[in-house]
């Protein structure tokens, strides 16, 4: 089962992500993780990707598309993969699309997470991640038993600078702006399935459990 998940930032796509992974035995490419880890190690890539991520705006497709590539050249990517941050524009599926090809191999579903701006933004500004190990908390749905300190370990919890309600308001404009057009683009391959972003973890891994079935994928 080879999946790309699409969706704007708060969509929900990571979290069903981790939970298909489980489920299924396939990995979770999250580009967004692999950035993120880039960031925090302070490489040449990881120093031209913050800049952009601060602001909310996307990362270059030659350095995004490289990092792709070569983790679907891992072993454990041999039973299938799940896609999620990745691809962000039509120029990004095309190198994807030929990539793949090149490997004999192909994408079996996307799946399109339709989600409102407000239920985005709610679901974002109200993250806060441990500095110490990283685990993730919300506001509203996932708050820690002592404001502002892991219940893990601790740490100190803040929220990250792509997590701020404007810089989140950015994400979706440039959301809209660059990636929406691939819906079309999977549209018209044939290859698109909706679902509705704005259901909880649970229900919506059922619809999707349900999908996966009728696609023979399961």
């Amino acid at each position: 089962m080879k999946l790309i998940l699409l969706g704007p930032p708060g969509a929900g796509k990571g979290t069903q992500s981790s939970v298909l992974s489980r489920q299924y035995k396939i990995p979770h490419i999250s580009t967004g993780d692999i950035l993120r880890s880039a960031v925090k190690s302070g490489s040449e890539l990881g120093t031209r990707a913050k800049s952009y991520m601060d602001k909310g705006e996307l990362v270059p497709d030659d350095v995004v598309i490289g990092i792709v590539v070569e983790a679907l050249k891992e072993d454990d990517t041999k039973n299938g993969y799940i896609l999620d941050g990745f691809p962000r524009t039509v120029k990004q599926a095309l190198s994807l699309d030929e990539a793949l090809m090149k490997a004999s191999s192909g994408i079996d579903l996307v799946i399109y997470f339709e989600t409102s701006d407000e239920v985005a933004i709610e679901r974002l500004s109200g993250r806060r991640v441990c500095k110490k190990c990283g685990f993730n908390y919300h506001l509203k749905n996932i708050p820690p038993k002592r404001p502002g300190v892991c219940d893990k370990c601790g740490g100190e919890l803040y929220q990250r600078p792509d997590d701020k309600e404007e810089t989140v308001r950015n994400r979706l404009k440039v959301y809209k702006e660059q990636t929406a057009p691939l819906i079309d683009y999977y549209e018209k391959k044939g290859a698109l399935r909706k679902v509705s972003g704005n259901l909880d973890v649970e229900e919506l891994f059922k619809v999707l459990s349900k999908m996966f079935s009728a696609e023979h994928l399961a």
